[in-house]
């Protein structure tokens, strides 16, 4: 009887102490979800407050790399690729809207803000207004927004004349405010000439 009762309390030793193992390791779970939870909220981003539709960013605290708010950020978008799907914006020309949002918010003004995109090869569809991207494709033009505002901020938007040729997409086609240049090659190095900052992706 002996050994049966010690038998007895061992199991009881082990199961209280399997017990307690679990309510440990959930509490352990609870804790880590919490943080996760508190980390994803804490790196929302967020739109404007130059372009208030599109063009969200985090916001970086505490970054080593000092910028003045005096500076003046030039910038000129090389912009020659496009998504397939004829429904979807192009990443590519939010970044400008990204470029003008994430500045902004740490203090730039505006009017230290220069950008000026170029667009060429497949992005040549990005550039039509609506009433030509229907005939093309069916479905009003979705970069037709973004191009919008951009201009409104008081960007350039460039068109290549050759990519316009080749593409039989002529100037009486485009969104109101782009401009038509002689080839993308033309306007990137004069803008750069102007001391503008060549960015590719």
């Amino acid at each position: 009887m002996f050994i049966i009762f010690e038998g007895f309390e061992l199991i009881f030793i082990v199961s209280s102490y399997i017990w307690r193992t679990i309510k440990l390791m959930k509490g352990i779970s609870l804790f880590l979800g919490l943080l996760v939870s508190v980390g994803i909220s804490a790196q929302k981003k967020s739109k404007g407050p130059v372009i208030t539709e599109f063009g969200e960013v985090y916001q970086v605290e505490n970054a080593d790399f000092k910028i003045k708010p005096s500076e003046e950020f030039k910038a000129v978008f090389d912009i020659m690729d496009s998504p397939e799907s004829h429904d979807e914006i192009n990443g590519r020309i939010e970044t400008a809207a990204r470029f003008l949002n994430m500045h902004a918010q740490v203090g730039i003004p505006l009017e230290n803000l220069k950008i000026a995109l170029v667009l060429h090869n497949q992005a040549s569809k990005d550039v039509m207004d609506n009433e030509a991207y229907q005939r093309h494709y069916g479905t009003d033009n979705p970069n037709r927004g973004l191009i919008q505002a951009l201009l409104d901020a008081g960007g350039q938007v460039i068109f290549c004349g050759q990519s316009s040729n080749a593409r039989n997409i002529p100037k009486e086609d485009l969104i109101p405010g782009i401009q038509l240049s002689l080839s993308a090659m033309t306007a990137l190095i004069h803008l750069q000439s102007e001391n503008y900052k060549l960015i590719k992706f």
